[in-house]
């Protein structure tokens, strides 16, 4: 027996060469090989069509299908939120996107419960504290977690001169409790 194992023996069913197919050994290899060539002409056969999404186990929007739209009281082209999930302002699990334009950030402010947080593209400039210093923030590059912790006060933003807007996944339990330190003045600014 050629390419033969120590022991192999070529059961009944491979006692006839014919039977055993070009270019494989006759033994224990052939037996195992056996049901694996005997499959592959069902695999070549088609694939089974899978069955419809059904939108009462997933929901699915596609990116065309989700909508940013600008904030009250910013100026256009700022920033813009899509909310996917929920509201930040009633009780319950929420997650938006926010989209900050190049030349502004946010005013300080604080939430009252925890916002976490994942830069999907762009790079989001962020800082803690009361006092507003954009000179003093941290990039966030697209990929980046950041979690911003209940009531500590915080700002964020894109500044001029950056290539792209960008755009952050932002998930908490409502209500998040929006409070501007300094309510005496707008809750942008331009950088």
């Amino acid at each position: 027996m050629t390419n033969a194992l120590p022991g192999d023996t070529a059961p009944e069913i491979f006692a006839d060469p014919s039977v055993i197919p070009p270019g494989i050994p006759p033994g224990r290899r052939a037996l195992l090989l056996a049901p694996l060539l005997a499959a592959l002409p069902a695999m070549w056969a088609g694939s089974a069509a899978a069955s419809p999404i059904d939108p009462s186990e997933t929901i699915l929007r596609l990116p065309e299908q989700i909508a940013f739209q600008p904030q009250p009281g910013f100026p256009p082209r700022s920033v813009e939120m899509a909310p996917l999930w929920g509201a930040s302002t009633e009780p319950g699990l929420y997650l938006v996107l926010i989209k900050w334009y190049p030349g502004y950030m946010s005013a300080p402010h604080t939430y009252l419960t925890d916002r976490l947080c994942v830069v999907l593209s762009g790079t989001w400039m962020i800082n803690s504290g009361a006092d507003f210093d954009p000179d003093q923030t941290v990039a966030a590059p697209a990929g980046s977690f950041v979690r911003r912790v209940a009531g500590t006060p915080h700002y964020d933003g894109v500044k001029r001169g950056m290539k792209e807007p960008a755009v952050i996944a932002l998930c908490g339990l409502g209500p998040g409790g929006l409070k501007w330190l300094d309510p005496s003045k707008p809750g942008w600014r331009a950088v």
